[in-house]
């Protein structure tokens, strides 16, 4: 029998706070976590504001050992899972298993760490080149990280697929347990905010000057932000024996590619289109089931434009409440659909629609059922993901109540 997957445990690192119980508060309040950029020197740019994580203080979260040893992704990568770990109840010994692992996503990684390694060769020369740096930068490293703090002994993995890499992480920390090679699996993604990653957005024209409105007429890009965002994936035996409540469970995911353009989705939305399918189709369900989206919505005229078209041919008409939450967290990049889908699980669990913000003026090109400004009570059984990143990596994982889905074996189709 192909195992039920559940969501036992939640964490998060984030511009809103630390903490599932205040992220979720802070969106449902609508407060945007964009303000002035501290992380660096901005001055010299023309746009120079970001959704940080202020608040975090890796010396709150880690050991002595732990600060030596990491960067500030990998920091909150492991505050993160420690509170995701906590959440769920799991003992030290549950994690210390071969049937225990870690899967995480990322974009970039230790990029601050990758900045000083470049720094100093640029300036001083190879040997100036900080050998203890070069052994902390590797985005291999951040799951490795994790499974150091948490003990675990099973697979550790890295999936860096860009903007989509915490639903591929999750996606696939599914597929472990599904296809019983692990009994408890540590996914998520982390990302932390950087100038080289955030002038690389201000070259591409991304950014908005002061805010991000996802789906709105006047829309002007997107505010970047950073964080991790991390939960606990158990099979339904496992969390049965150890009395366990889980949260939600996992249904189908779809992944796509349109193989069209670098940083462009195709405008026909090919791959969006089938991922969403996809994700719908291996949970055993049809579009007419789905109660709440939680888009990509970057605030980016062609994102969301293209995202519009792929709601459009996924729900045949049907006006489904989308919400994007990125209006309040930012475009946490590697780690925007993992700390997006807590909030999914917070919808399931409480069946409220976290809204988005700065949506002031529809835009007749994106029409459809926008959670606007405040957050909407409404049916939440069953709750798409969606991440549609630069490359064409589009991918989408469904969440539902626990005790709504058929059990995997009985879906006719494969996980």
């Amino acid at each position: 029998m192909t195992p039920r997957v559940y969501v036992t445990g939640m964490g998060v690192v984030s511009a809103l706070g630390l903490g599932r119980r205040d992220f979720w508060a802070s969106l449902l309040a609508g407060r945007s976590g964009a303000s002035p950029v501290e992380s660096f020197d901005a001055s010299a740019l023309d746009r120079a504001v970001a959704a940080e994580a202020k608040i975090f203080r890796a010396g709150d979260h880690l050991t002595a050992r732990e600060l030596r040893d990491t960067g500030r992704c990998s920091a909150m990568a492991i505050a993160a899972a420690r509170m995701a770990v906590a959440d769920a109840g799991l003992s030290p010994e549950a994690l210390r298993s071969e049937r225990a692992s870690v899967v995480l996503g990322t974009t970039m990684g230790e990029c601050d760490v990758l900045s000083r390694l470049d720094d100093a060769w640029i300036r001083r020369g190879r040997d100036a080149v900080d050998r203890a740096d070069v052994a902390r930068y590797s985005p291999s490293l951040l799951p490795i990280h994790v499974s150091r703090a948490l003990g675990c002994k099973g697979m550790v993995l890295t999936l860096p697929a860009a903007c989509a890499a915490g639903n591929y992480a999750i996606g696939f920390a599914c597929d472990l347990i599904r296809a019983g090679r692990a009994d408890v699996v540590v996914t998520g993604a982390a990302e932390m905010l950087q100038e080289l990653q955030y002038c690389g957005c201000l070259r591409l024209g991304a950014l908005a000057p002061e805010r991000c409105q996802p789906f709105d007429l006047n829309r002007q890009g997107l505010v970047v932000g950073e964080g991790a965002g991390v939960m606990v994936l158990e099979s339904e035996a496992h969390a049965a024996r150890r009395g366990a409540t889980p949260l939600a469970e996992v249904g189908g995911w779809g992944i796509a590619c349109d193989a069209y353009h670098i940083t462009r989705p195709h405008p026909e939305a090919t791959g969006s289109t089938k991922a969403m399918r996809d994700a719908i189709a291996r949970s055993g369900l049809a579009h007419a089931d789905v109660d709440f989206v939680n888009a990509h919505g970057t605030g980016t005229r062609a994102n969301d434009a293209v995202e519009t078209r792929a709601m459009r041919d996924v729900f045949e008409g049907r006006r489904v409440p989308i919400s994007s939450v990125k209006s309040m967290i930012g475009h946490c990049m590697g780690a925007a659909s993992a700390i997006e889908a807590v909030s999914c699980v917070e919808t399931v669990l409480t069946g409220l629609y976290p809204p988005t913000i700065g949506y002031d003026t529809p835009d007749p090109e994106c029409d459809l059922d926008v959670v606007a400004n405040a957050p909407r009570a409404g049916a939440s059984d069953v709750v798409l993901n969606n991440s549609l990143a630069f490359g064409g990596y589009d991918a989408v994982v469904c969440f539902a109540r626990v005790g709504r889905l058929a059990p995997p074996s009985d879906r006719g189709v494969m996980q």
